[in-house]
């Protein structure tokens, strides 16, 4: 069986994205090193000993590939990654309450409810809960 082990997002800042996943939306750190030259490895995953097999590599997205492919999703309101939340009522009041800034607030769209948020480093991240 093959599963889903890492997946990446580019951002602006990694610090400062590291602060936002973890921080804002509340998941931990897995794994901060530097892998030379001042470069950093940080990935985080979900808290409360959830999902601990997958995990969000926090890339640096400068480069011939990450910055036309990151403005190209922004340009066309496209989220980088999709999150699933419980409750994306009490999740969107939560981090509005923080600061958080959401280009489309929870809406139902099919079979699910949807929320687009700024992830401060670049990136739309959608939240989604499924209906019933």
């Amino acid at each position: 069986m093959i599963k889903v082990a890492m997946t990446g997002v580019y951002v602006d800042d990694v610090a400062r994205a590291h602060a936002f996943y973890t921080d804002v939306l509340g998941f931990e750190t897995r794994m901060h090193m530097d892998v030379g030259g001042g470069t950093p490895f940080v990935t985080v995953g979900a808290a409360e000993g959830a999902q601990q097999d997958v995990q969000l590599l926090l890339e640096p997205g400068q480069g011939p590939i990450a910055e036309p492919y990151r403005a190209a999703l922004r340009e066309a309101g496209l989220p980088c990654i999709v999150f699933s939340v419980d409750d994306l009522q009490a999740e969107f009041e939560r981090l509005s309450g923080l600061g958080v800034h959401f280009a489309q607030e929870p809406q139902k769209q099919g079979p699910m409810y949807l929320a687009i948020l700024d992830d401060t480093v670049g990136n739309w991240v959608q939240l989604t809960q499924m209906k019933g």
